[in-house]
């Protein structure tokens, strides 16, 4: 088992490494899968959870991808220096903005 498993990683790395300069037949082809799933969805009526969890998924690659790796409030050493540092303020608690009943009323 573990000799197909390595045989199916490299002949998997092999094809990845080929198709790596085709961007634009990449995402053609992530086009064309996503538009597979959507119609699977339409047509089955189902997979609403799967669905779900998939765009959270995509919103955190999303978020993480957009945040910076160091926040610069909560690290001043990487500021610049003609900003100058702020007051120290006693820390507070974090309200929602929308408590969680309130999301899933009808």
């Amino acid at each position: 088992m573990k000799q197909y498993l390595q045989e199916f990683s490299k002949l998997f790395q092999y094809y990845l490494d080929k198709s790596t300069p085709h961007s634009a037949y990449r995402w053609i082809g992530t086009l064309v899968m996503a538009s597979i799933y959507v119609l699977c969805i339409v047509y089955v009526q189902g997979f609403y959870v799967v669905s779900y969890s998939l765009r959270i998924y995509l919103l955190n690659l999303l978020i993480g991808f957009l945040s910076p790796l160091v926040d610069p409030v909560l690290d001043p050493s990487n500021s610049p220096s003609d900003v100058p540092p702020q007051l120290s303020l006693p820390p507070t608690a974090i309200t929602k903005k929308n408590p969680n009943f309130l999301k899933y009323r009808l």
